[in-house]
C-alpha cells in the first residue's frame, strides 16, 4: 500500500468524497463516543446473545480513505500467495513476463480501490478481524464521515444512533470472540477461496458457454454474486456459496439482536431500522451492487434475519445458538432459504 494514495488510491478517494463536519471537532465527539458506547453495549450484547465477550477491543474512527486504504491492505496480504504464484508464471513465460505481471497486480488492486470507493461512501462500521498487516485483530472500526452525515440527513438523535451501531459491530464481535472455532473456520473459507483463484485452462470458454446457457433459460447474465460469480470455478462456486450461507447467519443474526436491544433501549429504534432499510434498496445503486457482487450482501440481510425469526418463532431463541455449536451445525445455503430443513437436521 505504499503507492496507493499516487494512482489508485487518489481514485478511490474521489469516488468515496468527503464530508465537511469529518475535519471538525464533531469527529473527535464521535471518537469519544464510540468508545464509550463500545464499552457499555458489549454488557447488553453477551446477556442477549450469550455469547462471552473478553475483553475490550480497539475502537477506532476513521475516514472513508482510512477505510479504503485498510481493506485494500488486508486483502492484498491474504492474495499474496496467489499474486507471487501468478507472477511466477508469468516471469518464466519469456521476456516482459515480469512487466505484464506487474500491471495485472496493478490493475487488480486499481479495481478494488474504485469498487470500494463507492462502498465507502456507505458503510458505518466494521468489525476486523484481520489486521492490514495480515496479524489477527480485534478491532472496532467506526467510519465517521458516514455516521454524521446520516445523523444530520435524517436528524437522528446522535446518542441514539450511534448506540444503535455499536450494537451491530458488537454483536459481529461477540460471534468471532464468543464461539471459539468461528475465526478459524471462516479464514479457512477466505483461504480456499484464494487458492481456487489460480489460472484455469479453458476458462473463457466455460465462461461463453455459462453465459449461453444462463441466456437460453432466461436467466440474468449476471446474478446476485455479481462478475465474480460469473468467473468464478465450480470449487469457487461451492466456497462462495458456504460464505454466504455464513455471512447470512451472522448478519441476520446481528440484525434481529440489534433491533431488539434497540427496542428496549432507544425511543427511535424504528425509525433508524426503516431508513437503513431503505437505504439498502436504492435503485440508483442497484446496478453497481449487482455488477460487484454487492446484492449478494444485501440479500444476506434479508434472508438471514428471515431464518433468525423463522427459527425463533418455531422452537424458541435458544435454538439459534445451535448453529454456533460447530462447522457442522451451520446452516447450508439451501437451509438460509428453508429453515424448517435446517430445523430437522440439527434440532
Amino acid at each position: 500500500m505504499t503507492s496507493s494514495r499516487s494512482g489508485s488510491g487518489r481514485l478511490a478517494g474521489r469516488i468515496a468524497g468527503g464530508y465537511p463536519l469529518a475535519e471538525t471537532y464533531h469527529s473527535s465527539a464521535l471518537e469519544a463516543d464510540m468508545t464509550r458506547l463500545t464499552q457499555q453495549v458489549s454488557s447488553l450484547v453477551t446477556a442477549a446473545t450469550g455469547l462471552d465477550l473478553p475483553g475490550d477491543p480497539t475502537t477506532i474512527v476513521i475516514g472513508r480513505e482510512e477505510w479504503i486504504d485498510r481493506n485494500v491492505a488486508s486483502f492484498s496480504h491474504l492474495m499474496k500467495p496467489l499474486q507471487h504464484q501468478l507472477t511466477e508464471k508469468l516471469e518464466a513465460s519469456g521476456p516482459g513476463g515480469r512487466g505484464v505481471a506487474t500491471f495485472a497486480n496493478r490493475m487488480v488492486q486499481a479495481e478494488l480501490t474504485a469498487v470500494l470507493g463507492v462502498i465507502a461512501r456507505r458503510v458505518l462500521g466494521q468489525y476486523e478481524l484481520v489486521l492490514p498487516t495480515g496479524e489477527d485483530a480485534d478491532v472496532v472500526a467506526f467510519v465517521g464521515p458516514n455516521i454524521l452525515q446520516l445523523e444530520r440527513a435524517h436528524q437522528f438523535r446522535p446518542e441514539e444512533f450511534r448506540f444503535w451501531v455499536a450494537l451491530h459491530e458488537l454483536t459481529h464481535r461477540a460471534q468471532f470472540q464468543g464461539v471459539p472455532w468461528l475465526r478459524e473456520y471462516f479464514m479457512s473459507l477466505v483461504t480456499e477461496l484464494v487458492e481456487h483463484s489460480r489460472p484455469e485452462p479453458g476458462r473463457m470458454n466455460r465462461i461463453i458457454d455459462e453465459v449461453t446457457r444462463r441466456r437460453g433459460l432466461g436467466n440474468p447474465i449476471i446474478d446476485e454474486r455479481g462478475l465474480l460469480g460469473l468467473f468464478a470455478s465450480s470449487e469457487q462456486t461451492v466456497v462462495i456459496d458456504k460464505v454466504q450461507a455464513l455471512m447470512s447467519l451472522l448478519e441476520g443474526h446481528g440484525h434481529v439482536v440489534m433491533d431488539r436491544l434497540g427496542r428496549e433501549h432507544l425511543r427511535t429504534q424504528e425509525r433508524m431500522s426503516n431508513v437503513l432499510k431503505a437505504r439498502r434498496k436504492d435503485k440508483r445503486t442497484a446496478a453497481f451492487f449487482r455488477l460487484t457482487g454487492m446484492e449478494m450482501k444485501m440479500n444476506q440481510y434479508r434472508m438471514g434475519e428471515q431464518f433468525i425469526e423463522v427459527v425463533e418463532r418455531e422452537v424458541g431463541w435458544d435454538a439459534v445458538g445451535l448453529a454456533f455449536r460447530g462447522a457442522g451445525s451451520l446452516p447450508t445455503l439451501e437451509e438460509i432459504e428453508s429453515p424448517e430443513r435446517w430445523l430437522r437436521r440439527v434440532a
